[in-house]
């Protein structure tokens, strides 16, 4: 069975604090336009190609359309916020499992978030992704900020850059008719770097759901993990102490201690159903 993967434990909120700034492309500088290539001679056997248009006898700086965003031939729209989902017209409408809904599933290390999140995508009516923050961080190779070695500047400069391509990524499946489901170790005590970060990137249609099992149980799984997903004893007690913070915020909050990956995920059906007919405050 799979489990949901370790995250460095970010220190708590200080006053004071401010999110790292966030990137931008580079400014492009035009230079001169080169003229046209020469056309090499065609091969034996080959008629020759044809010549390239002339240029136009517009103005030089003409504008010209830009051309559309695509990849291949897939024509990709723009991604945007996500909306807040429109409550159903009528309590049969509640179902989630055919609605086009993004979805982050919280919870400390060993909740079981990865395995139930994608158990979840998995037996959904409608297209589903599932998008791992962990996953997604470990695209860093050479140089990765490994949870072992504590929260520092790099780790974090890692985790918010791994959030921000999440968001683009959810953005883009649901734009395209496709639901995606998230997790991330969130803490409550760093709003910025987490949820807000979360509701920034993806939008605030987001739905978070906690998944925070008891503690005997998250060591227990953490202790079936191997490589850098593994923590020690210590750090799964304090992230587990504070993700009790959750309790008394607003955000459902599913105990599955003694639930199954298949109980949980249907669970988990139900407060969706919940939160898209009275959205939560977040």
């Amino acid at each position: 069975m799979q489990h949901a993967g370790g995250s460095p434990l970010p220190p708590p909120h200080q006053p004071g604090h401010r999110p790292a700034v966030g990137w931008s492309p580079a400014a492009h500088h035009p230079g001169p336009h080169p003229g046209p290539a020469p056309v090499p001679p065609p091969a034996p056997g080959y008629p020759a190609p044809a010549p390239p248009p002339a240029p136009s006898a517009g103005p030089r700086h003409a504008s010209m359309p830009p051309p559309p965003d695509t990849t291949g031939h897939v024509p990709l729209p723009p991604g945007g916020p996500v909306a807040m989902p429109s409550p159903p017209q009528s309590p049969a409408a509640h179902d989630p499992a055919g609605a086009i809904i993004a979805v982050l599933l919280i919870g400390p290390a060993g909740a079981g978030k990865t395995s139930v999140a994608k158990y979840w995508a998995d037996h959904r009516r409608v297209p589903t992704a599932h998008i791992s923050l962990d996953d997604v961080r470990e695209w860093v190779r050479s140089g990765f900020a490994d949870p072992q070695s504590g929260w520092n500047d790099h780790s974090e400069a890692q985790y918010r850059l791994a959030r921000r391509t999440c968001g683009f990524a959810a953005r883009n499946f649901l734009a395209n008719g496709i639901s995606c489901i998230l997790d991330d170790a969130v803490f409550p005590d760093r709003p910025v770097v987490g949820l807000g970060g979360w509701k920034r990137h993806v939008g605030p249609g987001l739905l978070p759901v906690v998944l925070l099992p008891g503690l005997d149980i998250v060591l227990e799984r953490n202790a079936e993990r191997s490589g850098n997903r593994r923590l020690t004893d210590e750090e799964v007690a304090r992230i587990h102490g504070r993700m009790a913070g959750w309790y008394g915020s607003g955000l459902p909050i599913i105990d599955n201690s003694q639930l199954g990956i298949p109980e949980t995920a249907r669970i988990l059906d139900d407060v969706l159903a919940r939160s898209i007919a009275s959205p939560p405050q977040w």
